[in-house]
């Protein structure tokens, strides 16, 4: 079991007053076996009408609406949350549905569908050729397979962080060669929806433990997760090269990153010069340690 403690600032400055519209914000994990909610306190300022709710996927979704006019909205996660992955290393899998390729039963089918079916375009097959270079043994097994591919993601791909804007097209991030944890999440989910898997986009934190210098964290992170028959939903970093790894704090999943953003609204007015900062910090659970 990993415990630990996340702080989530998101600051936003602007020139001139403005009014706020309602706000959608994916911060709080949903309490599952892998994942337990120990504490949580949300500091919103100018202060609103807020309202709990889970959405079709099953995410915890903040709806805030900060009250009067201001210029400047603060939003303070801080959660206390206790870890506890599954090991990849300590499984055996001896469904043959597991082998390439995949095979759903028809009632998980059902169910997977919205996320077997690729979100985007590959006009120009980049995407498309990039993973026909990616295909080994017929019969490699599915999860040897999307390790692999994960791997292949880290090793060949250039990261470079980007604080805003949205994710870019999967096929974009094959011809630049470069892109950032969720450029390559993005670029894992559809290109295994092209191979039949099930795959979704998840949002949440990165621990990076001593002097690991994991990529990606500091701020909101980004992966994939996949459906394996006898395995369910299976964590992968391509980023980092992880794979169901403690260090990764799963927040919300979707079927595209647009649908994943930590925190989405909406102003009204002219704010005039607008300034961003976003901070992540993640870190050790002190009072456990204290009391051990």
């Amino acid at each position: 079991m990993a415990r630990l403690r996340i702080r989530h600032e998101t600051h936003y400055s602007y020139e001139r007053p403005v009014s706020f519209a309602a706000h959608r914000m994916l911060l709080r994990p949903r309490d599952s076996h892998a994942i337990r909610v120990t504490d949580a306190v949300l500091t919103v300022s100018p202060p609103g009408d807020t309202r709990w709710v889970y959405d079709a996927l099953g995410n915890s979704v903040c709806c805030f609406t900060p009250g009067g006019e201001s210029t400047g909205l603060s939003i303070i996660s801080e959660l206390t949350i206790e870890r506890f992955p599954a090991h990849l290393a300590d499984l055996e899998v001896d469904d043959p549905q597991t082998a390439t390729p995949i095979v759903y039963t028809p009632p998980d089918r059902a169910v997977l569908a919205p996320f077997i079916d690729p979100a985007t375009e590959d006009a120009d097959g980049d995407l498309l050729k990039w993973l026909r270079g990616q295909m080994g043994s017929p019969h490699e097994p599915a999860l040897d397979f999307l390790l692999r591919m994960n791997r292949t993601i880290h090793d060949g791909f250039e990261y470079q962080a980007r604080d805003i804007g949205a994710a870019q097209e999967p096929s974009h991030t094959v011809r630049l060669g470069a892109g950032t944890c969720r450029d390559f999440a993005w670029l894992m989910v559809e290109a295994l929806r092209r191979l039949g898997y099930a795959a979704r986009f998840v949002t949440g934190y990165l621990y990076s433990p001593g002097e690991s210098a994991m990529r990606g964290a500091g701020a909101t992170h980004a992966w994939c997760e996949v459906f394996l028959p006898d395995l369910g939903w299976t964590e992968l970093d391509p980023t980092n090269a992880i794979a169901e790894s403690p260090d990764l704090i799963p927040v919300a999943v979707a079927r595209t990153p647009a649908e994943a953003t930590p925190i989405c609204g909406a102003i009204h007015g002219d704010p005039g010069d607008t300034r961003l900062t976003v901070h992540v910090d993640v870190r050790p659970d002190d009072s456990l340690q204290a009391a051990a």
